[in-house]
């Protein structure tokens, strides 16, 4: 094969997968769907309204106890952004989405402190963070001393059965 002929057919190599790898898009390579539709929170799961503005983020609510939330996370601005909760439950990441576009990310938060920010194109470092604290309530905290009660017969033979 001649040199101009292997370089033919090397770019339209590289053309054809170009093509498909636009055609399989859709997503931001974290996992996430960039579809722009907001999935409904799974059950039991806090909803947080999550704004997403040139460049803050606003959430719905200040306070959060252990367990798990689905921040609504909607675009009202003019640039593509999304939605990091870094902290003791570990880091979750949203899909990027456009503007007016909506994604939902649900995070299981632990006791401790968290970085909420914009992960794309340095938005963080433009003041798009803030960060929240997460306080359970306390467990079997007696407000008075309690004293160890009388041992009780079993009722029944104790063999495990």
């Amino acid at each position: 094969m001649t040199a101009p002929r292997k370089r033919a057919v090397l770019a339209l190599s590289a053309a054809g997968l170009a093509g498909l790898l636009a055609a399989c898009g859709g997503s931001d390579g974290d996992g996430g769907s960039n579809s722009g539709t907001t999935t409904p929170p799974p059950a039991g799961a806090t909803r947080v309204a999550t704004d997403l503005a040139d460049f803050r983020i606003t959430l719905s609510q200040q306070s959060f106890e252990p367990g798990t939330y689905a921040f609504v996370a909607t675009n009202t601005g003019q640039h593509d952004h999304a939605l990091v909760v870094e902290g003791p439950g570990g880091e979750n990441r949203s899909s990027t989405v456009a503007p007016g576009e909506s994604t939902t990310l649900t995070v299981t938060l632990k006791d401790g402190t968290y970085e909420v920010y914009c992960p794309v194109d340095g938005h963080k470092d433009q003041g798009m963070k803030t960060e929240i604290t997460v306080a359970g309530a306390p467990v079997n905290t007696p407000s008075t001393p309690t004293t160890p009660s009388t041992p009780t017969t079993p009722t029944s033979p104790g063999n495990g059965y």
